[in-house]
């Protein structure tokens, strides 16, 4: 079915015992947030929260809490837009079955975005920014912010809907030294649309219109995420997988869409910004405050009974897990298309999904070679590198498999397949001083940092230890060795200082370990860090730990280490330094008087009782 607003979408999922109401009246300060995530944690339902302290709106999270719930949001459309997107990225298959897929063409052609006749919007009413739910996430934020936007823009150059951008960037809506009601922050990373427009706007030495979506058939939410084909825009996907056409109108200038419950319209002056931030995202650490785009607000709208829906994200897995998991079963095979002898890539979400991915592909260059080593490998990792929102990729595993046998989507088997035929003196491959995603701190600084590529390919050259090597327990300096997965021990070390002691300690390390280099070659990758009974617990912590706080031209060392023409290498071990610098941003940790706060809701009687 196709939903015309958010409220006619949280009244199916209640009918379908998909959402629980909350009464009773809860606090948008850490509140609403720290009941989200307890129920997110357990599989829980949607929410809807009815009593708002501080505001009239109704708030709604966890909509997209579970793949499963997802899936039936759209359970009319999804078939139809897989199979919409595939013949997109081979059309020569459409033209063979014209009858069968002209059915495809006709639901695209309806989906087009249209412009309300009557001319006359339906948010039917004009409020200011304090008037909306003011959720503050995590204790130390700098103010609340809208986490489920749609924010639009248009080209300057080329106006118009179907040449204009629909992303979700967050909005900061008060706090640090924006006026109240007048200003609000825009915070938009590397390699986005919005970028594109605000950068024509500013060479012409003109102000970016924006308008900011909040809410509506949950189809617009994920139109904003979603990793689109050049060409395919994003209110007409809204249309295909909502079944109903995106719907807008032009007030003084701006785009409004009139099935949003909010619309939040405004403009961003060429080279004003303010600061932005702290948030906690989705990496499982604070942004910090830096200066980003200011919006002066002009009008903020809201339609009748408006529903303020929002989530919260912090260390994976959050609720946007979900909307990465749906997009893989959207766009299926989209992404191997485009890039010639990729057969899978892995974004992994523990990982806070830029850090880290898995990717298998293709060796079809040297067939005639005895020995196998990869090559194809490498060419198809820099194409990785060079696509989209993979281009903030920070450590890529790439491997290639003939017998079909390995997986990207099964983390610990693919590990151990390229950790048994890794040569940790060919198959590191660095790029230094280069980009990397906004919210990794693991760099020096804003958006710069280095990648590593691990390109492995052949026969086995090793088997994987299964318990900890006797070797680790008689080391000096570095203590506790712990398993994490077959094949990497971390060890436990004093906490990092500064680059100029770790050369010290990695001295001393060298020398305890560089004579039993044969006896530790079923161990390719060492992990330093601050707690090794942590990280080797879970691999998930064993995932967030090892790439989230590791800039690999920094923190990457080797036992045996070497530099030949340029090419680093090690003999022994790779060592990953995954300790917390005196430059990383804070992990989230929750506060424990929140967390008894919202026991009521739990409790007998509470809402929630009986539910998780």
């Amino acid at each position: 079915m196709g939903y015309r607003s958010m409220e006619e979408c949280l009244i199916d999922l209640e009918k379908h015992r998909h959402l629980v109401r909350i009464k009773e009246e809860v606090d948008p300060h850490l509140e609403m947030a720290a009941i989200h995530l307890r129920v997110y944690e357990a599989g829980g339902p949607a929410l809807l929260f009815e009593q708002v302290k501080g505001s009239r709106f109704r708030a709604a999270s966890n909509i997209f809490g579970t793949l499963e719930r997802s899936k039936f949001l759209f359970r009319d459309t999804l078939e139809k837009i897989q199979r919409l997107l595939e013949h997109r990225s081979d059309p020569v298959k459409a033209l063979k079955q014209p009858f069968k897929n002209f059915s495809l063409g006709l639901a695209a052609l309806k989906a087009l975005p249209l412009k309300n006749p009557s001319g006359k919007p339906i948010l039917h009413q004009q409020i200011r920014i304090s008037d909306l739910p003011l959720i503050k996430h995590w204790p130390n934020d700098g103010g609340a912010f809208v986490t489920l936007p749609q924010v639009y823009t248009e080209d300057v150059e080329k106006p118009g809907i179907m040449k204009a951008n629909l992303g979700m960037y967050r909005i900061q809506l008060n706090g640090n030294e924006y006026e109240t009601d007048k200003e609000i922050g825009l915070h938009y990373q590397l390699h986005r649309g919005i970028g594109v427009h605000q950068t024509k706007a500013t060479k012409l030495g003109q102000a970016l219109k924006v308008s900011c979506f909040v809410g509506g058939p949950p189809s617009h939410t994920l139109a904003a995420v979603m990793p689109l084909p050049e060409g395919i825009s994003e209110m007409t996907f809204a249309g295909l997988l909502g079944g109903r056409r995106f719907r807008y109108v032009y007030e003084d200038g701006f785009c409004l869409s009139t099935d949003a419950d909010f619309v939040i319209t405004g403009v961003v002056h060429p080279g004003e910004n303010k600061p932005e931030g702290p948030f906690g995202d989705h990496l499982g650490y604070y942004s910090l405050t830096h200066p980003f785009p200011l919006m002066k607000v002009h009008k903020v709208y809201a339609r009748e009974n408006a529903i303020w829906p929002f989530t919260v994200v912090g260390r994976p897995p959050q609720e946007d897990t979900s909307f990465g998991a749906l997009i893989h079963e959207i766009t299926g095979n989209a992404l191997k298309d485009e890039i010639p002898g990729l057969k899978e890539v892995n974004a992994v979400d523990a990982a806070g999904v830029h850090p880290l991915l898995l990717a298998v592909g293709s060796e079809r260059y040297t067939p005639y070679m005895p020995a196998k080593q990869p090559a194809e490998l490498l060419t198809i990792a820099n194409h990785i590198l060079g696509t989209g929102q993979l281009s903030l990729a920070k450590f890529l595993f790439i491997t290639a498999d003939d017998q079909q046998a390995v997986s990207a989507h099964h983390i610990q088997p693919f590990f151990q397949y390229v950790l048994e035929r890794l040569h940790t003196d060919r198959d590191i491959h660095f790029y230094t001083n280069t980009t990397i995603d906004t919210l990794d701190y693991s760099g020096k600084s804003l958006n710069s940092g280095s990648k590593v590529v691990f390109a492995a390919y052949g026969e086995k050259v090793r088997e994987l230890c299964t318990t900890v090597p006797q070797a680790f327990s008689e080391l000096q300096q570095f203590f506790n060795p712990q398993l994490c997965i077959p094949g990497v021990v971390a060890l436990q070390a004093r906490p990092f200082t500064t680059y100029d002691y770790v050369q010290n300690e990695l001295e001393a390390l060298d020398d305890q370990l560089r004579g039993k280099i044969a006896e530790l070659g079923t161990v390719p990758i060492i992990v330093l860090c601050d707690d090794s009974s942590f990280i080797s617990q879970t691999l998930n912590n064993f995932l967030w730990v090892t790439f989230t706080r590791c800039n690999p031209s920094h923190d990457i060392h080797g036992v045996g280490a070497f530099t030949e023409f340029k090419h680093w290498g090690c003999k022994g071990p790779l060592v990953i330094d995954a300790r917390v610098k005196p430059h990383h941003a804070p992990p989230l940790i929750k506060g424990p008087a929140v967390e008894k706060r919202v026991d009521r809701i739990f409790e007998k009687g509470g809402s929630l009782h009986g539910i998780l």
